[in-house]
């Protein structure tokens, strides 16, 4: 499987930007979904590109819409590069917004599209560090503009599951496993896993202390040295191959039913 940027059902018939004002203008935009992916350029130890988290959103989009129907009024738009970053400041490489910024920035887009006419947004995340800024921010969207706003985080879906080890699924949360091997997987010449790692960070056995339910603030270095919580040496291109897939199908499911969702439908007295 290679990827190759622009090319595929999501740039060839799906970009957004490839339409022309008078091409935007025929969209029916009543059911019609606009995908925003946010991602990161930041460190992720001394084996991948800090260009990750991106590269990754990209990646994943692109097979999701391999496995769209061709006439599905779904668009994407350009990702976001940058995210918010602020936990790993100090590693070189990092580029961060601040969290205004990047609010701003979000807020900024919605409002554009609300005035074409769109009525449904996705916030499509691959950065961890931006989860409860683009959480907040969609209902601060919904407020301000009326548009329908969702949510799909590709890492919390599990697509990974059954590749991973029960710690690897635990702590495995940055530059490991996963990550590295859907990045060899696409751009293998971008990954150097003769220098990857393994650093695990040593938390708490505590119920309420778990990494993964935000019970505490952290940065990087709090957790590892190297710059990464995982095990990147067990990384295979096959690895990746297969989560892409994977993780495509899910991300497909998950456009169609937004798509087709109409928020109008919560209340039981319409």
């Amino acid at each position: 499987m290679a990827y190759s940027r622009y090319t595929g059902k999501a740039w060839d018939r799906h970009f957004f930007p490839r339409l022309s004002k008078l091409e935007v203008a025929e969209v029916p935009k009543e059911d019609a979904l606009i995908v925003l992916p946010v991602g990161a350029v930041e460190q992720h130890g001394p084996h991948m590109p800090v260009f990750t988290d991106t590269l990754i959103s990209e990646v994943l989009l692109t097979e999701a819409f391999e496995q769209l129907p061709d006439e599905a009024n779904i668009w994407l738009l350009p990702a976001i590069p940058y995210g918010k970053s602020t936990e790993h400041l100090g590693h070189p490489g990092t580029i961060t917004l601040s969290a205004m910024t990047l609010m701003a920035v979000v807020m900024d887009i919605a409002k554009s599209l609300s005035r074409s006419g769109f009525r449904k947004l996705v916030l499509v995340n691959t950065h961890g560090g931006n989860t409860d800024l683009l959480n907040m921010m969609g209902r601060e969207i919904r407020i301000e503009t009326g548009l329908a706003v969702f949510r799909l985080d590709p890492g919390g879906l599990g697509g990974a599951d059954e590749w991973l080890t029960p710690l690897e699924k635990q702590a495995g949360i940055h530059a490991g496993d996963m990550e590295t091997s859907l990045v060899m997987s696409a751009l293998p010449h971008w990954v150097h896993m003769e220098v990857a790692p393994t650093e695990y960070p040593n938390y708490p056995e505590s119920r309420y202390l778990g990494l993964r339910n935000r019970a505490f603030a952290w940065v990087m270095d709090d957790l590892s040295e190297s710059g990464i919580s995982g095990d990147a040496t067990t990384a295979t291109i096959a690895k990746g191959q297969a989560m892409t897939i994977r993780y495509g199908a899910m991300i497909a499911e998950a456009l169609l039913e937004f798509q087709a969702f109409d928020m109008k439908t919560l209340r039981l007295d319409r």
